[in-house]
């Protein structure tokens, strides 16, 4: 878990070629720590973000 906003949400960052399943559950198991509902995986090793960089993990 890389950062927690306001209590309330969750910042995963990547720098990685792909967001595979197991980076999502992993992000999903830092949810159930935190007792959170939302994060976002975020992937900077895109050209840009809006291009499959950011993902909402509920």
């Amino acid at each position: 878990m890389d950062l927690v906003v306001g209590k309330r949400l969750v910042i995963e960052l990547k720098a990685i070629e792909k967001i595979l399943p197991i980076h999502e559950q992993q992000t999903v198991a830092y949810l159930k720590v935190a007792k959170e509902r939302v994060a976002l995986l975020l992937n900077f090793n895109v050209v840009r973000m809006k291009d499959g960089g950011i993902h909402r993990v509920i």
